[in-house]
C-alpha cells in the first residue's frame, strides 16, 4: 500500500464543485414552473373541453366526451413535456457556453 505525502496531493478548491447559485435557482424555478404546468393544464383542459366543447357546443354523449377530452389531456401532457425538454436543453447549452468562456 502506497503512502502519499500530504504536500503532494493537490485537491481542487471546494468552490469549483459548487454550482453557480444563479443557475441553480433558475433551474429550480424552471422545474417548478413546468411541474405546476404539468399538473394544472391537462386537468383543466380535460374538464373544460369535456364540459364546454364536447358536451356543450358539439352535443356529444357523456361517453364520447370523456374519450375526446382524455385525448386532449394526453396531447397537452406531451406538449408540456416537449416544451420542458426544449427549455432545459437551451438553458443547459447556454450555461455550458457561459462556462466555456470563463
Amino acid at each position: 500500500m502506497e503512502r502519499y505525502e500530504t504536500g503532494k496531493l493537490s485537491a481542487a478548491p471546494v468552490s469549483d464543485f459548487r454550482p453557480n447559485e444563479g443557475s441553480l435557482t433558475s433551474t429550480l424555478r424552471t422545474l417548478l414552473f413546468f411541474t405546476a404546468l404539468m399538473i394544472t393544464l391537462p386537468v383543466g383542459l380535460y374538464f373544460a373541453s369535456k364540459a364546454y366543447i364536447f358536451e356543450g357546443s358539439l352535443g356529444m354523449s357523456d361517453r364520447d366526451s370523456y374519450f375526446y377530452a382524455a385525448i386532449i389531456a394526453v396531447v397537452t401532457v406531451h406538449v408540456v413535456l416537449a416544451l420542458f425538454v426544449y427549455v432545459a436543453w437551451n438553458e443547459g447549452s447556454r450555461q455550458w457556453r457561459e462556462g466555456k468562456q470563463d
